[in-house]
C-alpha cells in the first residue's frame, strides 16, 4: 500500500483522573469501545490506534486537527450521557482536559506514538502482551486468525441499539465481536497501520522500545500496580459493608476512611494514586494517611 505521508495525524490523550475513572467495569469498557467505532464509522474519521484506561484514553488519528479536537469532545459526550444514564453522574468529562499533539510522518514520530498507545496496559502491569488487553486495537494488526463476529445487519435495530447504546445507524457489513463491541478491524485502516511497520518485527520494537517499556524494563515503574482499577473497585463496597457495616466510602469516618485506605495497600499492593481514583479522595489526602503509618 502507498502511504501517504501528507496526511495529518494526532495524537490525543486525556488527563489522567486522579479521584475517579473512566470505567468501573467491562460493560463501561465495551461502551467505550462501541462510541470510538461509531464516531469513526459514522464520520470517516480514521482511528488508527487507540487505548481505554480506567482514567484515561489515547488514541491516534487521521484527520485535521479541527477534526481531532470534536472526535475526544464527541466521545467524552457520548459517554458522559452514558454515565449519567448508568450512574446518574453529572458533567464527569468536563473538566478532564485533553492534549492534543500532531505526529509527523518523519522521524518515526507516527510510530512512537501508535507503540506508545498500544503500550499502556503493559506498562501497567495489567497484561504480559499488549495483544491481550481487549480495550484496545493491539490484537487488530498482523492478525494469523481472522476474528469472529456477527455482521451488524444481522441483528435487528432493536437488539443493535440495545447492544451499543446508541440510537446512531452503522453500516452493515460492520463486525460485533462475541464480546459485544464492535470490532477494531471494522474501522480501522489496518492495513495501512501494518504498512507504516511493515513487519511485525518493527512494531514490536517500536512497543518495547517505546518510553513506557523502557521505564518498565529500567526498573522506574516498580510502583506500578498489579491490580486493574476495577477489581479494587469491586471491593471496596464488599470491605465497607463487612469490615464497617457501611453502604459505601462516603459514610465512613476518617477512623474507618483510613483503615479502608490501609486495607487496600495491604491487600492489593496499590499505590497512592491507584487508591485516590478508585475510592475517589484526593491524592494529597491519601497521600497523608499512609504517610502516618
Amino acid at each position: 500500500m502507498r502511504i501517504n505521508n501528507k496526511l495529518s495525524f494526532y495524537f490525543v490523550t486525556t488527563d489522567h483522573l486522579t479521584e475517579s475513572i473512566w470505567f468501573r467495569d467491562e460493560q463501561d469498557f465495551k461502551v467505550g469501545m462501541n462510541y470510538i467505532a461509531i464516531i469513526s464509522l459514522l464520520t470517516g474519521i480514521k482511528v488508527l490506534a487507540f487505548v481505554l484506561m480506567s482514567n484515561h484514553v489515547h488514541i491516534v488519528l487521521q484527520c485535521s486537527e479541527a477534526e481531532a479536537i470534536w472526535f475526544i469532545n464527541e466521545l467524552k459526550r457520548r459517554y458522559s450521557e452514558y454515565l449519567s444514564r448508568r450512574y446518574g453522574t453529572v458533567e464527569f468529562l468536563r473538566r478532564n482536559k485533553t492534549d492534543i499533539q500532531e505526529v509527523n510522518f518523519e522521524e518515526q514520530s507516527l510510530e512512537r506514538a501508535i507503540a506508545y498507545t498500544l503500550m499502556n496496559p503493559v506498562s501497567a502491569n495489567i497484561c504480559l502482551n499488549a495483544s491481550d488487553y481487549p480495550w484496545s486495537s493491539a490484537s487488530s494488526y498482523f492478525k494469523v486468525r481472522p476474528s469472529k463476529g456477527i455482521l451488524s445487519r444481522d441483528l435487528s435495530r432493536r437488539a443493535r441499539r440495545r447492544l451499543l447504546h446508541t440510537k446512531s445507524d452503522i453500516p452493515g457489513e460492520t463486525m460485533i465481536g462475541e464480546y459485544g463491541y464492535i470490532l477494531p478491524e471494522s474501522y480501522i485502516p489496518v492495513r495501512f497501520v501494518e504498512s507504516i511497520f511493515r513487519s511485525p518485527k518493527r512494531l514490536n520494537y517500536f512497543m518495547v522500545n517505546s518510553s513506557k517499556a523502557k521505564k518498565r524494563l529500567n526498573g522506574l515503574d516498580s510502583g506500578v500496580p498489579s491490580f486493574k482499577d476495577q477489581v479494587i473497585l469491586a471491593a471496596v463496597p464488599d470491605i465497607c459493608r463487612t469490615v464497617f457495616k457501611k453502604r459505601s466510602v462516603s459514610e465512613l469516618s476518617a477512623q474507618e476512611l483510613a483503615e479502608l485506605i490501609f486495607s487496600i495497600r495491604r491487600s492489593f499492593f496499590a499505590d497512592v494514586s491507584q487508591i485516590a481514583r478508585v475510592i475517589g479522595v484526593s491524592y494529597s489526602d491519601v497521600a497523608g494517611i499512609l504517610e502516618s503509618i
